[in-house]
């Protein structure tokens, strides 16, 4: 939300909350004497490189006396560190850190800047919170499991499998004008981030029925696509980030609300497609009658609604790694523990046919899951 402030006012703002915030932190009445970047090529009192990441040398005088401190906020770069809860997620694990390290520089504060330059303390606090608006509904899992009990779906079950692909056909059409590296940063986060595939490998136990042998080829397949998408940022599309059953919300009928929109909700489409619809499979892969008599038709609602509307072709190329992905997360013994060996096998199967193949197929994908 945009303060109406100018940048001069915004650093008069700044330089009061700074010499506030001085005197609580050393219970003292404190006044700002100058506020100078630190680096020797820029002019003196240049506040506004604020905004940039520069460090500034803080000199006060308290009652003890003149004393110096520093002042930083961190820029955006692409190594990690373009979103703002990137530079935030800097900030705390300095605060939470740097006192463990022998002669290293103290952190006497952190906290956030408000959109009018004024000094929101978070120092002492804990964990952050958010607060959302509460919404009604059934989570759509509930849906698949009643499926996959019963052993059947009805018309507004086909129905729901078709609003969803709708849904996010709506959303992807938007094509989102950031530049490359963020759908890079989308491919190296599906690959090697704590949430993707090689934070799930490493979540895997040790004494589990999946030899590590596999993980490891599997974990090595997938990182080939690091390369193979890098030329494809003009697939880069606002998405969900995390659309699977436990994140929607349904009411009457077709109406519904989605919940937990993540990473950054920029990627590629295929990640939303792949998040979904790797729960038909799953279904499918615990019960062969389900499949047959139910998911199976949601998942072919659900696909040719998303290509009918979309047209996008292409993403039957890129899907593999997506697809592995979430099929790491059903198939884990830390996820679903009670899946039988064999369906984590044949969902590993899936995951493996999609790494090797030059073009995802529908219908093999549904051959191999389905196979147990």
């Amino acid at each position: 939300m945009a303060s109406g402030l100018d940048d001069k006012a915004k650093i008069e703002v700044l330089t009061r909350g700074i010499e506030r915030r001085l005197g609580e932190l050393l219970s003292a009445g404190v006044t700002i004497v100058s506020i100078r970047p630190i680096a020797a090529d820029r002019a003196e009192g240049e506040l506004k490189h604020v905004g940039y990441g520069e460090p500034l040398l803080v000199e006060y005088r308290g009652p003890e006396g003149e004393g110096r401190a520093v002042f930083r906020t961190a820029g955006p770069n692409w190594f990690g560190h373009d979103r703002r809860s990137d530079r935030a997620a800097l900030a705390m694990l300095a605060a939470d850190t740097y006192g463990e390290i022998p002669d290293h520089v103290r952190v006497l504060d952190v906290g956030a800047l408000g959109s009018g330059g004024q000094i929101v303390p978070l120092a002492g606090t804990t964990e952050l919170y958010l607060i959302t608006t509460y919404v009604e509904g059934e989570l759509y899992a509930a849906d698949l499991r009643r499926i996959e009990r019963e052993g059947r779906c009805s018309a507004l079950d086909v129905d729901r499998a078709r609003v969803l692909a709708e849904w996010l056909a709506a959303l992807h059409a938007e094509q989102v004008t950031d530049p490359p590296e963020v759908y890079h940063r989308a491919i190296r986060d599906l690959i090697g981030s704590g949430e993707g595939i090689f934070g799930l490998v490493d979540s895997y136990p040790a004494n589990c029925p999946i030899d590590a042998a596999r993980l490891a080829r599997l974990e090595q397949r997938a990182a080939t696509f690091r390369l193979k998408l890098r030329d494809k940022s003009r697939r880069l599309r606002r998405t969900h980030g995390d659309f699977h059953p436990y994140n929607v919300l349904f009411r009457r009928g077709v109406d519904f609300s989605v919940l937990d929109a993540s990473r950054g909700c920029r990627g590629d489409p295929a990640d939303d497609l792949a998040a979904m619809s790797v729960n038909y499979l799953f279904g499918g892969a615990l019960s062969r009658s389900a499949w047959k008599n139910g998911l199976e038709a949601l998942w072919r609602s659900f696909w040719t609604s998303y290509l009918d509307r979309t047209g996008d072709d292409e993403v039957l190329d890129v899907l593999a790694p997506f697809l592995a992905w979430r099929l790491l997360v059903v198939a884990s013994p830390v996820w679903y523990p009670s899946v039988p060996d064999e369906t984590r096998d044949a969902l590993l199967r899936t995951a493996e046919y999609a790494l090797d193949a030059p073009r995802v197929e529908l219908e093999r994908l549904e051959a191999i899951a389905v196979s147990a």
